[in-house]
């Protein structure tokens, strides 16, 4: 079935942080999200450990069980900047009610699609976290290589952590700024591997740990994990790592 491109792209507006230019370019992939040998195949083999990662994230922050199948039941999670989806369906099977918002109507026609044909109910919406409801409050907020694709990196962590429930947990995924990123995420993985289409990245937009750290901190959110996530080549797989060059991710709570 053919996914019909999009026509009306959330343009940017004041006080949105949405960037028209990136949700084209995500847009162009839509029909190809769900291809483990296509285009997005480097992001269908790192989800694995994004999912593990979430899940026992939330399973200590909310006392539960990481070995049980509906370990995150009750619990209400928003995926910014979803895609088709991958996070979200496989947070729905563990018994998560699920939220899932990108700006791009295609990348949430493919996502709905998608969870049809596996019989998952998951609330998809064609919007962006400045639209949702101000009075909607999440117990997990998701923004998972997302912040390297926004136009004010700052105000969107800032509507991000008003989303959450005291309480609450974020976790957020993205790209260091230095040479060995800009070798490894651009270089190598565009130009060299061809992990990724060319221009997926731009390496000024890409954000340090301590630049993430103290915008969160702005929005009284403090980091209580930091870890890398690096890739052998020689073991061909993915990995958690203490190095944070390249690919890291953080679990942010409130001020206490």
């Amino acid at each position: 079935m053919t996914i019909q491109q999009d026509t009306n792209i959330i343009p940017g507006a004041p006080g949105s942080t949405v960037d028209p230019a990136e949700v084209a370019k995500f847009s162009k992939l839509s029909q190809e999200w769900w291809d483990p040998k296509g285009k997005m195949a480097p992001l269908h083999r790192i989800n694995p450990l994004r999912l593990a990662y979430i899940r026992d994230a939330a399973c200590r922050k909310f006392s539960r069980n990481a070995k049980s199948l509906s370990c995150l039941s009750g619990l209400r999670i928003l995926d910014i900047g979803c895609g088709a989806g991958l996070l979200c369906e496989p947070l729905s099977r563990l018994g998560a009610q699920v939220i899932g918002i990108d700006p791009s109507p295609s990348n949430i026609a493919a996502a709905r699609l998608h969870a049809d044909r596996g019989h998952l109910s998951i609330d998809y919406r064609c919007t962006t976290v400045e639209e949702i409801d101000a009075r909607e409050r999440f117990d997990v907020v998701l923004a998972m290589e997302v912040v390297e694709h926004v136009v004010d990196v700052g105000l969107f962590l800032k509507r991000c952590a008003a989303m959450l429930k005291p309480g609450g947990l974020m976790v957020v995924s993205t790209i260091n700024r230095n040479w060995k990123s800009f070798a490894l995420a651009i270089v190598g993985a565009e130009y060299v591997l061809r992990w990724l289409p060319r221009g997926t990245h731009q390496w000024d937009k890409f954000v340090t740990p301590d630049e993430l750290a103290k915008h969160l901190l702005d929005s009284r959110l403090v980091v209580t994990e930091e870890t890398g996530v690096v890739y052998s080549p020689f073991a061909d797989k993915w990995s958690l790592s203490t190095d944070v060059d390249v690919n890291y991710m953080v679990i942010a709570e409130e001020m206490v």
